[in-house]
């Protein structure tokens, strides 16, 4: 039984029904913490001899190894799609895990990045942006367009790394077109500094790429403050910078964090529930419920945005 070769086909098959790519990832990192479990049990251990003793074995692992409800659930759902794959496949005749009860989906309490520290990263990526370093400054846009996708576009990493630039349109109202298969594609509002913001950051963009002979059509780049190491910035690019970030300037940010606040920024600013759900990738089904039980402890707005950026524009103009 070669397991790596049927995750393989597992994530194929996964590609072929529309699962994105990032759900594609997450599926099969969970089979690898199924993986090492069996490992951890058995020296040769076969799927086709796993029983309903090892599901439950298996369940009880996750919950003292994971805090998360939630985390665990999913893990268990994984494997459960899984193993209807490997029937598909007759390499076994039954499902264990359908066995298992289904536990309910929790609700975590929404962590939004505060306020303050939303503007605290702004107004240093302000001040990053005007460095002496023509690299650095364009790493301080990059950051800039970043974090105003999340913030005011509710974007999620993924979206983020595979982000085209004729994905966004700007103007007085500009949008971001989001492409999901197998959904049609959608757009989302952005607020008004982002168009100057966004066309300073491609201008630049396109001096340090003809400086460096290269050509691409990703929103955002990996480098260092010497030169582009590579066309694309990856999931796991985007949350180091913000991970960056936060260890510098010591505040609570995530880009999960940051796009909780876009949800209740968007509650506070009146947005109809069907078109956060929309906006923000949820099912219909998804309830923000706890979103608006707690607006009061979290408001949140864009007004600091364009402020400060004018604010920095007309010192740099001085």
């Amino acid at each position: 039984m070669d397991f790596f070769k049927l995750q393989k086909e597992f994530g194929d098959k996964l590609e072929r029904i529309g699962r994105g790519l990032n759900t594609r990832r997450n599926y099969l990192h969970d089979l690898d913490c199924f993986e090492r479990f069996m490992k951890g049990r058995h020296d040769n251990w076969n799927l086709s001899s796993f029983s309903i003793g090892d599901a439950k074995d298996y369940n009880s692992f996750l919950k003292k190894t994971y805090n998360s409800d939630n985390s665990i659930r999913r893990k268990v759902q994984v494997l459960r799609i899984f193993f209807d794959f490997l029937m598909e496949k007759s390499i076994v005749s039954t499902n264990p895990v359908r066995k298992l009860p289904t536990s309910p989906k929790v609700l975590d309490i929404p962590r939004p990045t505060p306020l303050i520290d939303i503007k605290t990263l702004w107004t240093y990526l302000l001040e990053e942006s005007y460095s002496s370093n023509n690299l650095s400054n364009l790493l301080a846009q990059r950051n800039q367009v970043l974090m105003l996708l999340i913030y005011s576009g509710g974007l999620k990493v993924s979206d983020l790394s595979d982000l085209q630039t004729g994905q966004i349109k700007l103007g007085n109202k500009p949008r971001v077109m989001i492409k999901k298969t197998p959904r049609d594609p959608y757009t989302i509002p952005l607020p008004p500094v982002f168009t100057p913001v966004y066309k300073l950051y491609l201008h630049n963009l396109e001096v340090e790429k003809q400086k460096s002979k290269l050509e691409f059509s990703y929103v955002f780049f990996n480098a260092n403050h010497f030169q582009i190491l590579s066309s694309k910035l990856s999931v796991r690019g985007i949350e180091l910078v913000f991970a960056e970030y936060r260890e510098k300037l010591q505040i609570q940010l995530t880009p999960k964090s940051l796009r909780q606040a876009c949800i209740f920024k968007w509650l506070h600013q009146k947005k109809e529930d069907l078109l956060i759900k929309e906006w923000m990738g949820f099912a219909p089904s998804y309830s923000l419920k706890l979103y608006k039980e707690n607006m009061s402890s979290h408001i949140y707005n864009d007004d600091f945005l364009e402020d400060l950026f004018n604010l920095y524009s007309k010192q740099l103009a001085n």
